[in-house]
Formats: C-alpha cells, structure tokens, sequence
C-alpha cells in the first residue's frame, strides 16, 4: 500500500538547453484527486452537471498551487462556453515550466450520475507546443496495446485490422475483445465485428480508459474501435506514449460550422489520419487519472470514517513509468471544499 505521505514522483523536461527537474507529476496526481474527491460526492446522484461542476472547480484549486506557467490547451470548452478550464486559460503559480496542459476534470459525468462504471478525473501535461491542439469535435479511433503495435490502420476494414491484431496476440479472431462506446452510430461497427466473431465489451461513457485498457495486463481489452471525442484522443495517446501502445484517430466533423473551428485552431487537413506522434510529440508527455467510480483500471474513490481512499495512475513516457498510488486522505485535517 502507498500512501501520499511516501510517493515522491519526479516529472523531467527541456527548457532553455538544459533539464529541469520538477516534482510535477504528483502536484499532477494531486489535481485529480481532488477533482475524484469531490465528484464522487455525487456518484448516483443523478445530477451530472453537478458532478462536473465539483470536479472542474477542485481541479482548478489544486492548480493554482502547482509552480508551472500552465496553458489548458484542451479543456471543457471555448472561454465562452466554459467559466472555468477553458482553452486557452493559464493555470499554475505563474512560475516554472511552460506546459501545455489537456484536462478531462470529469470523464464520464453520466457515469457517475448513475453510480455506474468508470468514470474517472484526468489530465496529461507536456512541454509547451508538444499536445495537438484537438478541437471539441468527434475522432474516429483505434488503439491498441505494445503487443499488437504497428497491426492496425484506420484505413483498413474492421475484419483487416481484427484479423491483424489476433496474429499479432497470437489469438484466433474469436478470443479478441474490442471495446466500444454504446451509441447508434456504432450499430454498423457492432455488426462487422461481430462478423468476425470477436468479442464486445459495449461501454457507456470513458473512451480514455477504454483506450488505455488493451495496454493493461488482464484487462481482458484487445482493440479500442469507434468514434468518440477527438480532446480525449490527445489525452489517450499520451497515456499509450507510456505504455507503448498504438493510436491512430481522423477528426470526424458533422458540419461545415465544426470544420472551421477546427480550421480556425489551425488545422489544415480535416482528413489526415492522425498518428500517436502527431497527438503527442516527443517523450516528455505525462499523464495521471483518479478512479471516481469503480473501472476497467481504476477503483472508484472510496469514502471512510476518516476521509476517503483513492486509486490513481500516473506515467511518464520519458522513462516508460507506470505507477499506480492508492492515497488515504484524512479529510479532518485536509478538509475539501464542496
């Protein structure tokens, strides 16, 4: 069992010709947490806003202590959309690094209105200029874990990239299992994979998760397929630069007003098949997420006599680290604001 008294994470990057080391990473975990603490609160509560609202708020408090110069490069919205973590918005004490920060304060906001699974607090930081700059449209994806990389390609059928995958695992196509979001426009993938005989692991809400979870031991998750939102793309791929996992997503605009947003953020090709290097440059991403409900990789914040405990994981793609912290607050003594 780790405690937050004894986690001590270091996060490295580039500035200036040289590298400056910061204990970022567990200011980075710290900012979930709070956003988890505080979102659980409202775990089957059916009120999905609130839920939002709490996480967004807590994360934001726990940013302004953190000694970077922070720009929310992927956020809840445009500025006048979203009163808080917008795009564009500087977080941070001011001083330190210049980072590019894409934030998920609450994915799955559904989820844990409902009290249901996997819904988590998460967000991935990099060096400034390094995270694509993904507008608030829909992504077509695939990911898939270290064992399976360089077998998919957007381009490819379903049964192709399924057929590619199991010689890569060494499966036949029957012992797959592609994870996808539940929603009509999937009824058509649903089929084709089903075509094949692979399994289906249908998921209401949390792509994140669903694209991290074929680059985890016994998830019992081959392939991310579907189209969710592009923003949590970034955010995945960041978290498979640690784990060494594939991705490969195309923005999926429905209209002409979404593609000149997206042209308007500075997209030139709406078509391009968007590599992993493309979402995440370099090798200095990382990422952490806090389990607010129970999931796939993440056990839900767990409320004591005391506090609460929760589970978190936290990478570095720089040395490939993966760590997984279970945090006992005593909230008698770190009392959070509701």
């Amino acid at each position: 069992m780790i405690t937050e008294n004894f986690i001590y994470l270091r996060f490295f990057t580039l500035k200036e010709g040289g590298i400056v080391d910061r204990n970022l990473a567990l200011e980075f975990v710290r900012a979930t947490e709070a956003a988890a603490l505080s979102s659980a609160r409202w775990m089957g509560r059916g009120n999905e806003k609130k839920a939002d609202k709490a996480a967004v708020e807590a994360m934001r408090r726990m940013f302004s202590s953190v000694s970077i110069r922070g720009t929310i490069v992927i956020g809840e919205g445009e500025r006048d959309k979203a009163p808080m973590l917008y795009i564009g918005e500087k977080v941070g004490s001011g001083t330190g690094l210049d980072v590019d920060i894409a934030v998920d304060p609450l994915e799955g906001t559904t989820i844990t209105a409902k009290g249901t699974n996997n819904a988590i607090t998460v967000l991935a930081a990099a060096p400034k200029g390094h995270l694509f700059h993904a507008p608030d449209l829909y992504m077509d994806k695939i990911a898939v874990g270290k064992e399976a990389k360089g077998a998919i390609d957007l381009d490819a059928s379903v049964k192709e990239n399924i057929n590619a995958v199991a010689a890569k695992l060494d499966k036949k196509c029957e012992d797959i299992t592609v994870i996808i979001l539940e929603r009509d426009r999937h009824k058509k993938l649903i089929e084709e994979v089903r075509k094949c005989n692979a399994r289906i692991r249908l998921i209401g809400d949390g792509d994140i998760a669903g694209g991290i979870a074929p680059s985890i031991p016994d998830s019992g998750v081959d392939i991310l397929m579907g189209i969710g939102a592009a923003p949590e793309g970034v955010i995945t791929a960041a978290a498979l630069k640690t784990l060494d996992g594939d991705f490969q997503g195309r923005l999926k605009p429905r209209n002409e007003e979404e593609i000149k947003r997206a042209k308007k953020m500075g997209i030139k090709d709406i078509n391009k098949k968007l590599r992993i290097n493309d979402l995440v440059r370099g090798d200095k991403a990382m990422f952490a997420a806090t389990g607010v409900t129970d999931g796939t990789i993440l056990k839900g914040v767990r409320y004591t006599k005391e506090g609460a405990i929760t589970h978190s994981i936290v990478m570095r793609a720089k040395t490939k680290t993966v760590r997984f912290i279970e945090a006992h607050h005593n909230l008698k003594f770190k009392p959070l604001k509701f």
